[in-house]
Protein backbone atom coordinates (compact mmCIF):
# COMPACT_ATOMS: atom_id res chain seq x y z
CA UNK A 1 0.00 0.00 0.00
CA UNK A 2 1.04 3.43 -0.57
CA UNK A 3 1.15 6.24 1.40
CA UNK A 4 0.72 9.74 0.00
CA UNK A 5 0.41 12.98 1.99
CA UNK A 6 -2.68 15.36 0.77
CA UNK A 7 -4.17 18.67 2.09
CA UNK A 8 -6.79 18.44 4.14
CA UNK A 9 -10.02 20.98 3.01
CA UNK A 10 -10.56 23.73 5.44
CA UNK A 11 -7.41 22.82 7.41
CA UNK A 12 -4.76 25.00 8.42
CA UNK A 13 -2.21 25.96 5.56
CA UNK A 14 0.02 23.44 5.12
CA UNK A 15 -1.55 20.96 7.55
CA UNK A 16 -1.53 17.28 6.10
CA UNK A 17 -2.87 14.07 7.19
CA UNK A 18 -1.55 10.18 5.41
CA UNK A 19 -4.07 9.18 2.83
CA UNK A 20 -4.68 5.89 2.59
CA UNK A 21 -4.00 4.79 -1.40
CA UNK A 22 -3.85 1.59 -3.12
CA UNK A 23 -2.40 1.03 -6.42
CA UNK A 24 -3.26 -2.28 -8.12
CA UNK A 25 -3.26 -4.04 -11.66
CA UNK A 26 -6.98 -4.45 -12.36
CA UNK A 27 -6.65 -8.19 -13.01
CA UNK A 28 -4.73 -8.51 -9.80
CA UNK A 29 -7.47 -6.53 -7.74
CA UNK A 30 -9.68 -9.25 -9.41
CA UNK A 31 -8.39 -12.08 -8.66
CA UNK A 32 -8.35 -10.79 -4.73
CA UNK A 33 -11.45 -10.73 -4.80
CA UNK A 34 -12.33 -14.21 -5.94
CA UNK A 35 -9.91 -15.65 -3.15
CA UNK A 36 -11.90 -13.33 -1.00
CA UNK A 37 -15.13 -15.07 -1.97
CA UNK A 38 -13.97 -18.57 -2.06
CA UNK A 39 -12.76 -18.05 1.63
CA UNK A 40 -16.28 -16.22 2.24
CA UNK A 41 -14.06 -13.18 3.49
CA UNK A 42 -15.33 -11.06 0.58
CA UNK A 43 -17.44 -8.41 2.57
CA UNK A 44 -14.43 -7.56 4.48
CA UNK A 45 -12.02 -7.20 1.50
CA UNK A 46 -14.42 -5.20 -0.10
CA UNK A 47 -14.42 -2.69 3.09
CA UNK A 48 -11.20 -2.34 3.29
CA UNK A 49 -10.54 -1.02 -0.18
CA UNK A 50 -14.01 1.12 0.88
CA UNK A 51 -12.44 2.82 2.94
CA UNK A 52 -9.28 3.93 0.96
CA UNK A 53 -8.63 7.44 0.08
CA UNK A 54 -7.83 6.77 -3.52
CA UNK A 55 -7.49 3.35 -5.17
CA UNK A 56 -5.41 3.40 -8.59
CA UNK A 57 -6.55 0.73 -11.15
CA UNK A 58 -3.99 0.19 -14.11
CA UNK A 59 -4.24 -1.98 -17.18
CA UNK A 60 -8.03 -2.18 -17.02
CA UNK A 61 -8.29 -3.46 -20.66
CA UNK A 62 -5.65 -5.47 -21.28
CA UNK A 63 -7.35 -8.71 -19.73
CA UNK A 64 -10.95 -10.32 -20.16
CA UNK A 65 -12.43 -10.43 -16.70
CA UNK A 66 -15.04 -13.08 -16.77
CA UNK A 67 -18.28 -12.15 -15.67
CA UNK A 68 -17.68 -13.34 -11.73
CA UNK A 69 -14.67 -11.30 -11.53
CA UNK A 70 -16.73 -8.29 -13.59
CA UNK A 71 -19.15 -8.55 -10.69
CA UNK A 72 -17.17 -8.72 -8.04
CA UNK A 73 -15.31 -5.54 -9.51
CA UNK A 74 -18.49 -3.89 -10.02
CA UNK A 75 -19.11 -4.23 -6.05
CA UNK A 76 -15.18 -2.39 -5.27
CA UNK A 77 -16.40 0.63 -7.54
CA UNK A 78 -20.08 1.12 -5.97
CA UNK A 79 -18.61 0.76 -2.71
CA UNK A 80 -16.49 3.75 -3.13
CA UNK A 81 -19.20 5.38 -5.35
CA UNK A 82 -19.02 8.90 -4.29
CA UNK A 83 -17.36 8.53 -1.28
CA UNK A 84 -13.43 8.17 -2.39
CA UNK A 85 -11.60 8.73 -5.57
CA UNK A 86 -10.94 5.96 -8.10
CA UNK A 87 -7.98 6.38 -10.81
CA UNK A 88 -7.97 3.88 -13.97
CA UNK A 89 -5.77 3.36 -16.30
CA UNK A 90 -6.87 2.08 -19.57
CA UNK A 91 -5.91 2.31 -23.31
CA UNK A 92 -9.85 1.73 -24.03
CA UNK A 93 -12.25 4.23 -24.85
CA UNK A 94 -15.60 3.59 -23.25
CA UNK A 95 -17.10 2.44 -26.32
CA UNK A 96 -14.69 -0.57 -26.32
CA UNK A 97 -15.52 -1.83 -22.62
CA UNK A 98 -17.76 -4.53 -23.92
CA UNK A 99 -14.72 -6.29 -25.21
CA UNK A 100 -13.12 -6.77 -21.70
CA UNK A 101 -16.74 -7.48 -19.48
CA UNK A 102 -18.32 -9.83 -20.92
CA UNK A 103 -22.47 -8.12 -19.75
CA UNK A 104 -23.40 -5.17 -21.56
CA UNK A 105 -25.29 -4.14 -18.94
CA UNK A 106 -22.43 -4.44 -16.44
CA UNK A 107 -20.31 -2.41 -18.71
CA UNK A 108 -23.16 0.13 -18.87
CA UNK A 109 -23.01 0.78 -14.97
CA UNK A 110 -19.41 0.47 -14.51
CA UNK A 111 -18.95 3.02 -17.04
CA UNK A 112 -21.74 5.34 -15.25
CA UNK A 113 -20.66 5.05 -11.92
CA UNK A 114 -16.52 5.71 -12.83
CA UNK A 115 -17.95 8.77 -15.07
CA UNK A 116 -19.90 10.31 -13.05
CA UNK A 117 -18.50 13.48 -11.86
CA UNK A 118 -15.36 12.21 -13.16
CA UNK A 119 -11.95 14.28 -14.29
CA UNK A 120 -11.13 12.08 -17.42
CA UNK A 121 -7.79 12.73 -19.16
CA UNK A 122 -6.57 11.18 -22.39
CA UNK A 123 -3.27 11.29 -22.60
CA UNK A 124 -3.45 9.96 -26.40
CA UNK A 125 -3.51 6.12 -27.86
CA UNK A 126 0.37 5.69 -28.44
CA UNK A 127 2.15 3.99 -26.02
CA UNK A 128 5.31 5.51 -23.72
CA UNK A 129 6.66 1.99 -24.03
CA UNK A 130 7.02 1.17 -27.75
CA UNK A 131 7.43 5.00 -28.51
CA UNK A 132 10.32 4.96 -26.10
CA UNK A 133 11.75 1.57 -27.90
CA UNK A 134 11.20 3.28 -31.04
CA UNK A 135 13.41 6.23 -30.37
CA UNK A 136 15.74 3.85 -28.93
CA UNK A 137 16.16 2.05 -31.97
CA UNK A 138 16.84 5.12 -34.02
CA UNK A 139 19.68 6.29 -31.54
CA UNK A 140 21.17 3.30 -32.00
CA UNK A 141 20.74 2.41 -35.84
CA UNK A 142 22.25 6.60 -36.02
CA UNK A 143 24.79 6.45 -33.81
CA UNK A 144 25.96 2.95 -35.67
CA UNK A 145 25.70 4.70 -38.82
CA UNK A 146 27.63 7.66 -37.78
CA UNK A 147 30.43 5.27 -36.42
CA UNK A 148 31.10 3.77 -39.84
CA UNK A 149 30.75 6.62 -42.27
CA UNK A 150 33.99 8.07 -39.50
CA UNK A 151 35.96 5.24 -39.98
Amino acid sequence: MLEVLKTEPGGLPGATALAQTKASRAFTLVNELVEAADERVLSRVVGRYGRLDLLCLDELSYVQIDPRGAELLFQIITEREERASIAIATNLPFSEWGTVYPNPRLVAAIVDRVTFNAHILETGTQSYRLRTSKSGVKSRAHRSHSDSSSR
